[in-house]
Parts: C-alpha cells; structure tokens; sequence
C-alpha cells in the first residue's frame, strides 16, 4: 500500500509573503527589460532587423565606443546560438525551452533560500524572454556583441534573456556546488 506522507516530490505549495515572493516579481522584469530592448533593436533602423530576418540580408551593426557593439543577429538556436533551428524543429526547440522553463518555475515554487529562489528566477525569466521571439519570429534577437572582448576569438553576441540565463546559471552553480556544500558538510558533523 502506498504511504502518501512518504512522497518523494515536496508539493507542498510555497507559503507567500514579502520574503518568499519576490522572485516572482523578478520573473517579469527581466521578461519586460529583455522584450523592450529587443524591440528597440528591431525599430533602428540602422540594423536592418525585420528586413533580414527574412531574405536572409546581412544583419546591421553599430560601433560604439568601447568593447561592446550592437550587432543584430537572428539566433535560430537556444542561448550564444547552440542548437540551430528551422521549420518543424523550431517549434521543437521552442518546446523545449518551455518544458526547461516550467520545471524551472515549478523548481522556483518549492526554491528555499533567496539565493537559489533568485537564480531560478533568473533563468525562468530569461527562458520566457527568448521563448516569446522564438514564438513570434521563429528565431531570437541578439544584439549585445563583445566579439572585442574576446580578441575576435569567439562571436559572442547576445541579449538581455541570455544574460539573465548565464547569472542565472552561475548563481545556481554557487548555491547548490560551492554555498550547500558548507551546509551539508554540517549537518553530516552534527548527525
């Protein structure tokens, strides 16, 4: 007979309040930072960003000064362009990256510590960010290009979601990997 107090998965809904819900309040504003900057590439007119979407024209470019340029760049593929993507296999790919999204927020709900609660936010927002262009264009607008910074080694242009993603990421790495272990370190003494 099955003993449902010995579930395996908490699902436990998370109690809210003013310490426990603000990261669903991050959630949107990288959401909404990540679609305005978006949308304000594709109105410069200077980038060229609608009209190569689809004739596959050479994307534009702005030097500014400093490491960093904006490139406009249509990314068919997950984050930094891994994966490339068209036709059926991009709604593949979209799916995908919603399946990554909801197990993420559902991670999020049960999330203890601000720590994990803000990475989880993080990554669910920005996973939203490029999941709406990859809905609506069939392809993600990257235009954050610091190919200088990597003396032209690596293309690297991005956007505001794929940031969130990468901190997102980082900040997870040191919660569960470098901040738990201490913890569970303890508790191993202590039992």
């Amino acid at each position: 007979m099955l003993d449902p107090s010995a579930s395996v998965c908490n699902l436990t809904p998370m109690k809210f309040s003013p310490q426990t819900a603000w990261p669903f309040a991050v959630i949107p504003l990288v959401v909404l930072f990540d679609q305005v900057t978006k949308w304000l590439i594709l109105a410069e007119t200077r980038l060229n960003g609608l009209a190569c979407l689809s004739d596959g024209r050479l994307c534009g470019r702005i030097e500014v000064p400093g490491p960093v340029d904006l490139s406009m760049v249509w990314n068919r593929g997950m984050s930094y362009g891994l994966f490339q993507a068209d036709g059926l296999m991009r709604w593949v790919l979209a799916g995908v990256m919603a399946a990554i999204a909801i197990g993420f927020f559902l991670w999020l709900l049960r999330a203890e510590g601000r720590f994990l609660r803000l990475s989880l936010a993080l990554v669910v927002g920005g996973a939203i960010g490029n999941l709406i262009d990859r809905v609506r264009f069939g392809a993600v607008v990257d235009f954050v290009d610091v190919n200088e910074l990597t003396f032209g080694y690596f293309p690297w242009v991005f956007n505001v979601a794929d940031a969130a993603i990468t901190i997102g990421a980082l900040l997870l790495f040191v919660d569960q990997f470098l901040l738990s272990r201490p913890k569970q370190a303890n508790s191993l003494k202590q039992g």
